[in-house]
C-alpha cells in the first residue's frame, strides 16, 4: 500500500511511518525537516489531497468534546464549536481547533473515506511532555530518599494509550480501509495504581507522600503537564470522565494495548539516556521537590 504521512517527524507521525515501513509499505512523508524514518522518502507537496487519496485518517484527540465529568462517554458526545479559522490563540483552543480539522476533512472526504480518531493520553518511550515518564522517573530518582510527593486524588482516573500500540492500530486500520469515528486510550487506572505501577517499573522502595490538591494548588504546584506540575493529576472533578471515554468502537476495531507497567518501565528506560532528563519540562525538579516535602512535614521535620 502506497501510504503518504502528512509530517513523519514528531512523535506520533514518526512511530506511524516506522511502523507503516517496517509492514512493507511504500511510505513517503510531506515534511519539512529530514529527519524521517529509515525506508520512507520525503517530499514537499500542496496538502490538497481529495483528487488522489482514497482514504484519509485524521489524528484527533478528546479534547474535542465539550464535556468531560460523564464517565464512559463515546464518540456519539457533544463536541466544542469548531474554531474559527486563523483564530488560534493558545492551548485552550486546542480542541476546538481539532473540531474545525475533523469538520474539514469530513467535508473533503465524506464519511466514506475518513477514520477520524480521538487519542487519549499517549504516552511510552519518545514522550516529549515528559508526562508519562515523570512518576516512574521521579520513583527511580527521588529528591528526599524513600519519598515521593503526590498528590491525594484516590478517586481520580488515569489513562495512557502507549504510543506504539496506537501507531500499529492506525496502519492496521489503513490496510482493511476502516472508516468511522474512534475514540482510542488506554484502559482506565485509578491515579494510586498508577503511582503503584510507576514504582514497580522503577525497582524502587521510594514510597508515595500524599499531600492534598487544595494545599498544592495553593503552593503554585500545577495539574496535569508543564513546569512545576504533577502530572496527570486532576483536581476538578468535573474533568474526571476524560480518562474513562469509551473505546468499545476502537476496540471492536482490532485496537489491542499492552501493560501499563511495559509502557511506563520502556519510557523510563528512553528518558534515562536523554541528556536532559531531569526537567524535561514536566513534573518538579529535585528543589521544588524537597522544599514541598520540607513543608508538608511541617516545622518539627
Amino acid at each position: 500500500m502506497r501510504i503518504l504521512v502528512l509530517g513523519g517527524t514528531g512523535w506520533l507521525s514518526h512511530e506511524i511511518a516506522v511502523t507503516a515501513v517496517a509492514r512493507q509499505h511504500a511510505v513517503t512523508c510531506v515534511a519539512r525537516r529530514a529527519d524521517i524514518p529509515d525506508g520512507a522518502r520525503s517530499v514537499s507537496a500542496v496538502r490538497d489531497l481529495e483528487p488522489v487519496t482514497a482514504r484519509y485518517l485524521f489524528v484527533s484527540t478528546v479534547s474535542v468534546y465539550a464535556d468531560h465529568a460523564a464517565p464512559g462517554a463515546d464518540e456519539t458526545a457533544d463536541r466544542l464549536s469548531p474554531l474559527v479559522a486563523d483564530a488560534m490563540g493558545g492551548l485552550e483552543d486546542y480542541g476546538a481547533a481539532k473540531v474545525a480539522g475533523e469538520d474539514a476533512v469530513l467535508a473533503g472526504f465524506g464519511t466514506e473515506r475518513t477514520l477520524i480518531v480521538r487519542p487519549g493520553l499517549i504516552g511510552g518511550p519518545g514522550d516529549p511532555t515528559g508526562r508519562t515518564d515523570y512518576w516512574p522517573w521521579r520513583f527511580a530518582h527521588p529528591a528526599v530518599q524513600g519519598a515521593v510527593l503526590v498528590p491525594e486524588a484516590p478517586e481520580l482516573p488515569t489513562s495512557v494509550i502507549d504510543v506504539r500500540d496506537l501507531a500499529a492500530w492506525l496502519v492496521s486500520c489503513a490496510e482493511r480501509s476502516v472508516v468511522g469515528v474512534f475514540n482510542a486510550q488506554g484502559p482506565a487506572v485509578p491515579f494510586p495504581e498508577h503511582l503503584d505501577v510507576a514504582r514497580q517499573a522503577a525497582v524502587s522502595d521510594a514510597r508515595p507522600v500524599s499531600a492534598p490538591g487544595g494545599w498544592l494548588l495553593e503552593r503554585g504546584v500545577n495539574e496535569w503537564a508543564g513546569p512545576r506540575s504533577l502530572p496527570l493529576w486532576l483536581a476538578d472533578p468535573s474533568w474526571y470522565g476524560m480518562n474513562t471515554r469509551s473505546t468499545d468502537r476502537a476496540r471492536a476495531a482490532g485496537l489491542t494495548t499492552r501493560p501499563l507497567i511495559d509502557t511506563l518501565r520502556d519510557a523510563l528506560a528512553w528518558r534515562e539516556l536523554q541528556p536532559d532528563s531531569i526537567n524535561r519540562g514536566a513534573g518538579l525538579t529535585d528543589a521544588e521537590e524537597r522544599e514541598l516535602l520540607a513543608a508538608l512535614a511541617g516545622p518539627a521535620a
